[in-house]
């Protein structure tokens, strides 16, 4: 699904309307019949009393247009303009005056002004007192928090109990981050139109959001192509698109072989996990190198997956000694992860930078890996191959400088603007992982849940996207794969078990998830 944002959907709007020739008007018009359609789907309106809330802008003229229809269809409906006549202009003021026009003929109908907190106070009663709201108070603009009756009125609206439907974004949701401007109205459907905006999608954006359909308004299809969209929302067939085939003739040194460099004292299981879900992941090998003294401890925990014994830091990590070891260990290799508990010793870093520097084949890199990158992110420059990075909030704010609430506020933009400075894939994670590219483009997993919120996760992730690269996936697409399926993997987990299944279960299941994709 694309995803475009305010900006591109009101240049898309200007564009209709003054290059195009579509009169606004005539946008609005299948806005409000489309929203209607939706609306007749969601709800009963078999005797129901319906209030629309409008405020004097064009998402006003939307729910003026919605109410126009329901009187036409018998149904009780009461307007509730948030301004007053006069201060409506353009295309809402004519579906506003259409509206007066029917009144007449519709005694069950009726029209009432709320300025301010005076005429709120005579007014809520009456507005309480119907059985479906349809929000059409502010459209996708609004990026201050909302004060003053409008505040006053949403909290009304959501304390009500009473069924909410809201025309093109609950109004108090940021279209942009889906964050909250103070107050936000709790719908349990949205219609919007031409695209869903990213506001739908994100937290907490997508759980004031309820049910979301996309109306085609009649925008052209060059107008649109006009505006290139780089938010993306994966659907199951886009990564099935992306899972490799195999030949009938295939073995396993035609899957690709993975070099994985992970592992130190007390930090083994993530070397393993990482491991073993790559293997669960489709490499036709894996060979895992880790700190000579921990071999006795890790070959019992990685039947599949190869074990080299390399040479390790007074602390047990790697050291930049072992460098000529993993040179040789990555001939034919066809990528390389590294970080999984692997220590951030001096000499663990200027092993990563002397890899980073050398290595031709593509690399995945994570957990103490990217806590070694934080101290020198200018290594990112020195890299000839594909790099994919995948922090948590935490190691986003060691390699950026920011706080985790920094990051956490807006994660699209984060992600983004690091993937472009570095030329590097990120993968954001945390609930709805972002994939962030070099070009800008990004896109948010709709997969995963909380109950995998627990250690070993990470590790898991990492040995899912190296295997997608060692099976010459591009790096966007191998991020991309195996960010969705590691979130299947836990919602499939997570409908026998809501949570308290360990990261692995996560790597037994993969090929469970491989197949339901």
């Amino acid at each position: 699904m694309i995803i475009v944002t305010t900006r591109q959907m009101q240049q898309m709007d200007k564009n209709t309307i003054e290059t195009f020739g579509i009169p606004g008007r005539v946008l609005m018009e299948n806005a409000g019949r489309g929203a209607l359609e939706m609306l007749s789907d969601h709800f009963d309106l078999e005797g129901a009393r319906v209030a629309v809330v409008a405020g004097r802008g064009n998402n006003g003229g939307d729910g003026f247009v919605i109410g126009r229809y329901l009187m036409e269809m018998g149904v009780s409906v009461s307007f509730f303009l948030l301004s007053t006549r006069e201060r409506v202009q353009g295309d809402a003021k004519a579906n506003m005056d259409l509206v007066q026009k029917l009144l007449a003929e519709h005694s069950l109908s009726q029209f009432i002004e709320i300025p301010d907190n005076d005429a709120l106070e005579g007014a809520a009663e009456i507005l309480q007192d119907h059985d479906l709201f349809v929000d059409a108070i502010f459209g996708t603009g609004l990026n201050s928090d909302i004060r003053g009756i409008y505040r006053d009125v949403i909290e009304l609206i959501n304390d009500s109990g009473k069924a909410v439907f809201s025309v093109d974004i609950p109004s108090g949701i940021n279209a942009d981050t889906g964050a909250v401007c103070g107050v936000a109205i709790q719908a349990d459907a949205t219609a919007t139109f031409a695209f869903a905006k990213t506001g739908h999608i994100l937290y907490p954006g997508n759980f004031h959001t309820g049910d979301l359909e996309v109306i085609d308004i009649g925008i052209p299809g060059h107008i649109a192509k006009a505006q290139p969209p780089d938010i993306f929302l994966p659907e199951p067939h886009d990564i099935a698109n992306l899972i490799p085939t195999r030949d009938f003739n295939a073995h396993k040194g035609s899957s690709g072989h993975l070099l994985v460099l992970a592992g130190s004292p007390g930090k083994t299981g993530a070397a393993a996990l990482c491991s073993n879900a790559a293997m669960r992941t489709g490499a036709g090998l894996v060979t895992l190198g880790v700190p000579e003294k921990l071999m006795p401890v890790m070959e019992p925990m990685v039947i599949e997956p190869m074990t080299a014994a390399l040479a390790q830091t007074p602390s047990g990590g790697l050291d930049v000694a072992a460098l000529d070891d993993i040179i040789t260990l990555l001939e034919n290799k066809a990528a390389v992860a590294i970080g999984p508990g692997m220590g951030t010793a001096p000499g663990t870093l200027e092993l990563i930078k002397s890899i980073m520097a050398i290595a031709s084949v593509p690399m995945i890199i994570d957990a103490d890996g990217l806590n070694c990158i934080a101290k020198e992110p200018d290594i990112l420059d020195t890299v000839k191959a594909p790099v994919i990075l995948t922090p948590h909030p935490g190691e986003m704010a060691r390699l950026t400088g920011k706080t985790i609430p920094d990051i956490q506020q807006n994660r699209m933009e984060t992600a983004r603007n690091f993937a472009e400075k570095y030329k590097v894939i990120l993968v954001l994670k945390g609930a709805q992982t972002l994939v962030a590219c070099p070009d800008g483009a990004v896109s948010i997993c709709p997969t995963g849940n909380p109950g995998m919120a627990c250690g070993g996760m990470g590790d898991v992730l990492t040995g899912m996207i190296a295997a997608f690269l060692a099976q010459n996936l591009p790096a966007e697409s191998a991020a991309l794969a195996g960010v969705y399926v590691h979130g299947l993997c836990g919602d499939i987990l997570a409908e026998d078990h809501s949570f308290g299944f360990s990261a692995s279960d996560m790597v037994a299941g993969i090929p469970h998830a491989l197949n339901n994709i």
